[in-house]
């Protein structure tokens, strides 16, 4: 039988006096949290420990006594044997340290009075090997801050009894009100434990703890009021709801505004997750602020929105220019293709309009476009997810007639596919049954057969004057998507980082730990074996992969197989768009 004692670093040079701590149910294993120093009164003691018992749910009891040899306490070692008369306990843990000597000398006695186990006397004895101690030294403050992986919260139900070192990092982090009693404080006990040098504290934390009540409950107000601005009955019509949805800027401030709800509820984190995922969001909004002001200081300087109005209106009129010349190359022989001379002047004629159209609109909005501008920029302050979003809309705007050539020539597109499809099947002897949906046998008559003929041979024949817009539209559409799709990586990518969690990795690695590693510190003759526990910290990618944030992602829905699949039968895809379900 091996019992193993985990022992505080802070009590190694603790004044003699009683073990505070907790034995480990179905282990034989003991938790050292605190040394209460001589004098003492028994019954203080007991009362002291019952009354944190009801605030830890904690069964803290006294393991044993510890001896340090000083000056005018020769007789301490047998005063403090003698104490397990007081406190019965099934072992009872005698530890003791020696001049010279790094290793503790450790007795059991049984409540029987009988010598359990003597280090001392065994040692080197072969007999023994079933018998031994190992004292586990471990640093109390990181075990108390630190929360081990994979988290399991508390009055979490689980069918699978936790292990052995998570119940050691519970009841140290459970046991946090034993640690608030220190050296300064008057009473009628004195105790060691890793904040008996005083109370670590912070003005500046203090008051923005006092002040952080008040201005939640100022924020949740405004809330409120957003909540009941956003409750009309207007902005729930379906074309209200439609365009809003389509729109990037509507999403983020719908996304923001569940976000602010979360972290400045007045409500206290009750579990770990909680508090990291306030944190985390905490700390994303703050950079995205921060982001979006720079943005600011950057547009509002130098004049740069007038030089960016000047700018937009030659580039529109570029990019139409290349537009009207990449239309009339179509309407040619592009690279020396034959095509349908009638249907390619009505496609191009009929896009040339469209391009006609929206020059004179971007010429018809050129005088406003400073204006507008300069009141869009300001929307950074809000942060630069705010900012990119409402590019994304501009952008969408302002490719709006590519977006409509794409529409047009996907239709036409799919129309000749799914026409084709449906008249081979006619040559066959089949049909498609919509009922069971799948192809049967159908007999059909020689009307119908030339008829099918005479339509298969004009949209094979057209197919490929309208496959070329097809292909020159769709990839003119996938480059705009592309480019907002990096713009919404972008956002989510800001709204989703851990950065807190990532923080906590890189200054305090301990507290996201992973497990813990042991490192022989002492093995001197007549003293138990001391092992020294260190935290592993927690890998970055894990990190990330449990703090994520989880957010509306803007990837398609589909699999790459499948978005190839549409774009070849010329079905519409939008892997722009956001998806309606939260995705981890």
């Amino acid at each position: 039988m091996v019992l193993k004692i985990f022992f505080p670093q802070c009590c190694n040079t603790a004044d003699s006096g009683l073990l505070v701590g907790h034995w480990i149910p179905g282990h034989n294993s003991a938790v050292v949290l605190a040394v209460i120093h001589y004098p003492f009164i028994p019954g203080q003691v007991k009362k002291y420990l019952s009354e944190l018992q009801s605030q830890t749910q904690v069964d803290l009891t006294v393991l044993g006594s510890w001896s340090m040899p000083k000056e005018g306490q020769e007789g301490m070692d047998s005063f403090l044997k003698d104490l397990s008369t007081i406190f019965p306990q099934k072992c009872w843990l005698q530890l003791s340290r020696e001049i010279g000597k790094r290793g503790f000398i450790c007795q059991v006695v049984q409540n029987n009075g009988k010598l359990l186990q003597d280090q001392e006397q065994k040692n080197g004895d072969e007999s023994s090997e079933g018998d031994k101690i190992i004292l586990i030294h471990y640093d109390q403050r990181k075990v108390m801050l630190s929360q081990l992986h994979p988290v399991q919260d508390v009055g979490q139900k689980s069918d699978i009894e936790p292990s052995e070192l998570r119940l050691v990092f519970q009841t140290v982090a459970q046991s946090q009100p034993l640690f608030f009693l220190d050296k300064y404080d008057d009473g009628p006990l004195k105790l060691t434990h890793w904040q008996s040098e005083g109370r670590e504290a912070s003005i500046i934390a203090e008051l923005l703890k006092q002040a952080s009540v008040p201005v939640c409950i100022f924020l949740t107000w405004l809330l409120s009021l957003w909540h009941w601005f956003c409750s009309f009955r207007i902005l729930h019509l379906h074309p209200v709801l439609f365009i809003s949805s389509k729109l990037s800027t509507c999403v983020q401030s719908g996304y923001r505004t569940v976000h602010f709800k979360t972290v400045f509820s007045p409500k206290k984190a009750a579990t770990h997750m909680e508090f990291m995922r306030k944190a985390n969001i905490f700390v994303s909004f703050l950079l995205d602020i921060a982001l979006g002001l720079l943005l600011i200081s950057w547009l509002y300087r130098e004049n740069r929105i007038s030089k960016l109005a000047d700018t937009l209106v030659p580039v529109a009129d570029r990019v139409a220019k290349e537009l009207q010349e990449l239309l009339e190359w179509l309407m040619g022989a592009p690279a020396g293709l034959k095509m349908n001379r009638a249907l390619d002047q009505v496609l191009g004629r009929f896009f040339l309009y469209h391009i006609h159209l929206w020059s004179s609109y971007i010429h018809l909005m050129s005088p406003f476009i400073e204006r507008i501008l300069w009141y869009v920029g300001l929307s950074a302050c809000l942060g630069l997810t705010f900012a990119l979003s409402v590019l994304s809309d501009i952008v969408a705007l302002l490719t709006f007639h590519i977006y409509c050539f794409y529409v047009y020539g996907a239709r036409l597109y799919c129309l000749k596919i799914y026409g084709l499809s449906s008249l081979w099947r006619l040559f066959r002897g089949k049909k498609w049954n919509v009922l069971r949906q799948r192809v049967d046998s159908c007999s059909y008559d020689l009307d119908q057969l030339f008829i099918g003929t005479l339509l298969f041979t004009i949209l094979l024949f057209l197919l490929p004057t309208t496959a070329l817009y097809y292909l020159v539209f769709t990839l003119l559409r996938l480059v705009v998507v592309l480019f907002q799709g990096v713009i919404h990586l972008s956002v989510d990518f800001i709204n989703s980082f851990a950065l807190f969690a990532i923080g906590q990795r890189i200054c305090r690695p301990y507290r996201l730990a992973e497990g813990v590693k042991f490192k022989v510190l002492c093995q001197e003759p007549g003293t138990p074996l001391h092992l020294m526990m260190e935290i592993n910290p927690l890998k970055c990618s894990s990190v990330l992969r449990c703090y994520r944030t989880p957010t509306y992602s803007c990837y398609p829905k589909d699999s790459w197989a499948a978005l190839c699949k549409k774009l070849f039968v010329g079905e519409l895809i939008y892997p722009w768009k956001q998806k309606t379900d939260k995705t981890d």
